[in-house]
């Protein structure tokens, strides 16, 4: 382990440590302060984040930028304090911590008997979202995160996730595609963060009126198991309630190839990603390039830091 791994392992130990311990008003006060601090500093990711934002909002003055990307880390490190004090909060935090509209779609789906699949960007906390469904709905779920370095960071998060009640697989894992796909056969929740992949099996899809790519994976098991596939969307408001919307659910189309199938599923993923993050932008977590235009002159590893 470098030393450099071995101090972003120590930090996130502390956070998880620390800010656990620590009245709730402090918390959030400590990361608004930590969120201002960074956004002023206009280091690497502030200004991804704002870049990414000039494409969501195109329309928005150098000004109204700058807002939004404050906001966005505040937004941000939001996330970030929440999931530090997850671990501790009571059962009936987490269920009042979250209210979902469209809720219908994932219970009707679970009733059928053919597993269900919700897809997610990175908006607001979907940590949060998955505590609650296993606390207030009591549905398991499994889900997948990807390696992290190092590899003592990546194990913490397992943990983390696994002790708020998630099935946690490895996103690099030989079999990960047919133990998602035996659970949802079982009837059962699979929920993945599905808006950027930059590998070579990426999807090509039009976002915010350029070309991303995202994950085939939540398309292709809806295709293998016959499982609802459904978007979810996330934001803040101005209470300490998250909010979040469950879309109506994406059909396998009837024709077409597997590949040309899994075109039309992940734009219309993408769609509805895209609706939730131009009501809510500043809740975008995306720090790191994502459309194609922006990787050309850059190696994918160039990418700034990845939110796990």
């Amino acid at each position: 382990m470098t030393a450099r791994d071995q101090i972003t392992d120590a930090l996130y130990g502390l956070g998880w440590s620390t800010v656990k311990k620590l009245p709730e008003p402090a918390a959030v006060r400590l990361g608004r302060t930590i969120a201002d601090i960074t956004w002023k500093r206009r280091g690497k990711g502030v200004l991804r984040l704002e870049s990414n934002l000039a494409r969501v909002v195109p329309d928005a003055s150098p000004e109204r930028l700058a807002e939004l990307s404050r906001a966005g880390m505040r937004s941000y490190l939001r996330y970030w304090m929440e999931s530090f004090r997850l671990p501790v909060w009571s059962a009936e935090r987490v269920s009042t911590g979250f209210e979902a509209k469209g809720l219908h779609h994932l219970t009707d789906g679970l009733a059928a008997g053919k597993g269900v699949i919700v897809a997610l960007p990175h908006l607001a906390n979907w940590d949060l979202a998955g505590a609650w469904a296993t606390t207030y709905l009591k549905i398991p779920f499994t889900t997948v995160a990807e390696r992290l370095r190092p590899e003592t960071l990546y194990d913490r998060f397992v943990a983390y996730r696994e002790g708020l009640g998630m099935e946690v697989l490895p996103h690099s894992g030989g079999t990960t595609f047919g133990t998602l796909a035996r659970r949802l056969r079982d009837g059962g929740l699979v929920c993945l963060v599905a808006d950027r992949d930059l590998s070579a099996s990426g999807v090509p899809v039009e976002f915010f009126g350029d070309t991303a790519r995202m994950p085939a994976g939540p398309a292709l098991l809806a295709q293998h198991t016959g499982a609802r596939l459904l978007p979810a969307t996330l934001w803040y408001d101005d209470s300490p309630v998250m909010k979040g919307r469950i879309h109506a659910p994406i059909e396998v189309p009837r024709s077409g190839t597997r590949a040309e199938k899994t075109s039309v599923m992940t734009q219309a993923l993408a769609d509805a990603f895209a609706t939730g993050i131009a009501d809510h932008p500043e809740d975008w977590h995306m720090l790191q390039r994502l459309w194609l235009a922006d990787l050309e002159p850059h190696p994918a590893g160039s990418a700034d830091g990845e939110r796990p």
